[in-house]
């Protein structure tokens, strides 16, 4: 088998050519805090050696507006330095959303120039629990590029058929004789280096479940969240992904420069640890038959929060549906992932729901807080004592000048917790006051999205999935 890089007869979604142009200082992004007050070492726990449900793409549609192919530019760069590293993140039909996604966005906050590239016939994939991303490229356009460092998300069927792609085995195997960066996480380091044969005589982790595959073609397997080998960088699932990017962060710009990016993330002090919530005025989160959750977003949510909530609360069997502001089905995230909705917030209204639930993002969130629809809906479902939140700058932006937050303690995103009226909770990762929850940030989102199914679901079910998802 080899990868389906033919030019699409279909369906061809490019990126917008005014955010190719776009180059984020991420200073400037509120995400950012100070440099001297991020000198603290990460808390990332890795291993060093030798340290040098929802519509298909096929039947989804979109406005027509929003599909101008440029073949001047695929890649994306966080930041204004020069010459900037290049990383190559491939994609696939069933590619893990969560680690694709956090991937792609904190590597472009360590100031990377990212490119997104679909192996399949065309730029949209469907990646695994419905969530659809739209990739700057496809592996024909980039195949013969020279990267600094390429990364293989995991996810089922995506690991596969990244490993049957010989353009893609091609440019990994090259990549590691120049001695140049790979990595790969989750099922990808067993199914696709290994099966290479790029792990022999090395150390390397991969997914719990891959372990005996991963030991049959690596000179040791072991059970670090991340592990570094040389020039070959591996972990395990999705609640180390951001462990795993901060690494290579820190591989590719050194130990400041990861320090400077993980530190707005407000990652777990403690990975790996069972995740712990604050909860105050407790009350059942009822539902029917299924959670009906409703997940809106705009261009400037913030992706790795967005992606979290959705893939964690599919994985839990809620019935998901992500609502886009405005009259595009496709949104463009903080970091330029380019992510596709169900439905616009306009069919949306017109249905109930158990839960509304808010990313944030700065430019996401000043959207939600504008949209009076959406505010509309927030109101009553708060006078309705039916569930909602928010993570990030959303509590600060959207519920508290909307009064969302009258009577109840929130949380946010630390430096918006200066415009809560109460700071008395601010501290907690996160908070639940009845029927309203909150949480800080990218690093906070899958304890959120936990927390949620640990309502709807029951305790032993939010601890399953933490389990099955590493976190």
């Amino acid at each position: 088998m080899t990868c389906k890089n033919q030019r699409p007869h279909c369906y061809i979604p490019p990126m917008r050519s005014r955010h190719v142009r776009i180059m984020l200082v991420s200073l400037l992004h509120f995400h950012q805090t100070p440099l001297e007050k991020q000198k603290k070492e990460s808390s990332m726990a890795f291993h060093c050696l030798n340290p040098i449900t929802a519509t298909p793409f096929s039947s989804t549609r979109l406005h027509r507006s929003t599909w101008r192919r440029t073949s001047r530019s695929f890649s994306v760069s966080a930041t204004m330095a020069s010459p900037a590293k290049r990383v190559l993140i491939p994609v696939a039909h069933g590619t893990e959303p969560f680690e694709a996604v956090a991937m792609i966005d904190v590597l472009r906050r360590g100031g990377a120039d990212v490119t997104v590239a679909s192996v399949e016939n065309q730029v949209g994939v469907d990646a695994c629990h419905g969530i659809k991303i739209v990739a700057d490229a496809l592996l024909s356009d980039v195949n013969d590029s020279v990267f600094d460092l390429i990364m293989l998300p995991g996810g089922l069927p995506g690991g596969e058929t990244l490993k049957n792609c010989k353009p893609l085995e091609n440019m990994v195997k090259k990549q590691d004789s120049e001695g140049r960066l790979n990595a790969a996480i989750c099922c990808a380091p067993a199914l696709a280096l290994g099966t290479w044969g790029l792990l022999e005589g090395r150390r390397a982790t991969c997914y719990p479940v891959f372990m005996e595959k991963l030991g049959a073609t690596c000179g040791t397997a072991v059970e670090s969240r991340v592990e570094v080998d040389g020039r070959i960088v591996t972990s395990r699932g999705p609640g180390t992904t951001m462990e795993f990017s901060v690494t290579l962060v820190e591989q590719l710009f050194g130990k400041e420069k990861a320090a400077e990016v993980s530190a707005p993330l407000v990652m777990r002090p403690n990975p790996g640890d069972e995740y712990t919530i604050t909860e105050l005025n407790q009350m059942n989160w009822s539902f029917d038959s299924t959670p009906q959750i409703l997940v809106p977003i705009a261009d400037g949510s913030e992706e790795m929060e967005a992606v979290a909530i959705i893939d964690f609360l599919r994985r839990a069997k809620a019935n998901v549906v992500v609502a886009a502001l405005g009259n595009s089905l496709e949104v463009v995230a903080s970091r330029k992932v380019k992510l596709v909705a169900d439905v616009l917030l306009d069919e949306a209204v017109k249905n109930s729901y158990d839960l509304i639930v808010l990313p944030g993002g700065l430019g996401g969130a000043e959207a939600f807080a504008s949209s009076e629809k959406l505010v509309n809906m927030l109101k009553k479902q708060a006078e309705s004592s039916k569930p909602y939140g928010a993570i990030c700058a959303s509590p600060a932006l959207v519920f508290e000048p909307h009064g969302l937050l009258k009577g109840k303690k929130a949380t946010a995103f630390p430096a918006m917790c200066n415009k809560l009226s109460d700071q008395s909770h601010i501290e907690h990762r996160v908070l639940v006051d009845g029927n309203l929850i909150t949480s800080r940030g990218p690093g906070t989102s899958l304890e959120f999205a936990l927390t949620i199914v640990e309502k709807f679901y029951g305790r032993e079910k939010g601890l399953q999935l933490a389990k099955a998802t590493l976190v």
